[in-house]
């Protein structure tokens, strides 16, 4: 779809939860625009900063010395008055008020559904997926997973280091949301004797009981088990299994630390790009595009397109994390 004018005025906003490298994200997409003549807005606490015209000037300035910062800049919020069609006509107003052309919206699935709405508006925008939760199925990279699920691998390595110590079980629930891809990658980094999915899990508990068992049995020193977030009651499950083996078993839940600390190198490099190719495609007369990694490139493909997308859990990634795992002689659940 091409844009409904010539663009002047670009506005900036992170929107969900935050993730790693947003803030390299927002440096590339302001810097590319000054690079190219265009005035540069930031919002702050996305839709609901919009909403409130938290808007504030833009210069190289404002984004020097963030590009290694966690967390984003311009800050984030959830915004439930952005969901009615109300909040979304006054969403656009505010952006012709402040004489806004066109909106890069760095986020996921929910904040890629308000950039859809405003386009529909009028307001030319594209969208930077940026989640650690990698559940963009547009996307084969999502800004901040790969800051995050490092975060993950190492504190398991240290949850491992005390669990084999005292002979444990350890439960690790990583975060998610409804999506199993930390959870799936950790399995696989950490080499987890039990990695459970939303996607995959039967919620058969007896399963996971004889499986600690049967390596207990074989002189397994400890037990990993990964659990997403999407799956959780990793306290109550810890004293379930305990009672059925015998054995002492912890609980240890990540939550936000995985959202934080010093972005990666990757996250650096594709947030830069990402956001860089959101101007440039804002620039070419293009609207209602989200930026895409797949194959190797960076590429946008229409919104509509975009979110009308469902992604699974690669089955063969599955099936190895469990052939790797001593659960090698079971079928993966």
């Amino acid at each position: 779809m091409t844009a409904n004018k010539e663009i002047k005025t670009i506005g900036v906003l992170t929107s969900g939860g935050d993730a790693p490298g947003m803030n390299a994200a927002i440096r590339a997409v302001v810097r590319r625009g000054l690079s190219r003549g265009i005035n540069m807005k930031g919002i702050k606490k996305g839709y609901s900063g919009l909403l409130n015209e938290e808007i504030i000037d833009m210069t190289a300035v404002n984004v020097s010395d963030t590009i290694q910062k966690g967390g984003t800049i311009l800050q984030t919020a959830r915004c439930t008055e952005m969901r009615t069609p109300e909040g979304q006509q006054r969403a656009a107003d505010v952006c012709r008020k402040h004489d806004i052309d066109a909106l890069v919206v760095i986020g996921g699935d929910g904040s890629f559904a308000g950039a859809q709405k405003l386009a529909n508006l009028g307001i030319n925008t594209v969208g930077v997926p940026g989640t650690i939760d990698l559940d963009i199925a547009c996307s084969e990279y999502t800004i901040g997973f790969d800051t995050a699920v490092n975060t993950a691998m190492e504190a398991i390595d240290k949850v491992r280091d005390t669990s084999t110590s005292h002979e444990r079980v350890s439960i690790i629930e990583v975060m998610g949301r409804n999506a199993g891809y930390l959870a799936l990658w950790c399995g696989i980094a950490n080499g987890a004797e039990d990695v459970l999915l939303p996607e995959k899990y039967d919620y058969d508990e007896q399963k996971i009981i004889n499986n600690i068992i049967d390596n207990r049995k074989k002189g397994k020193k400890h037990h990993i088990i990964i659990n997403a977030e999407g799956i959780g009651h990793s306290e109550a499950m810890a004293k379930r299994i305990e009672a059925a083996t015998g054995i002492e078993t912890r609980a240890t839940i990540l939550g936000h630390m995985q959202r934080g600390g010093t972005p990666t190198c990757k996250d650096r490099v594709y947030a830069s790009i990402m956001g860089a190719k959101a101007v440039d495609v804002l620039l070419e007369g293009k609207t209602k595009r989200v930026i895409c990694y797949r194959d190797g490139e960076y590429i946008d493909m229409d919104i509509n397109e975009a979110l009308a997308m469902k992604k699974t859990i690669s089955e063969y990634q599955f099936e190895v994390s469990y052939s790797l795992s001593h659960n090698y002689s079971k079928n993966p659940r």
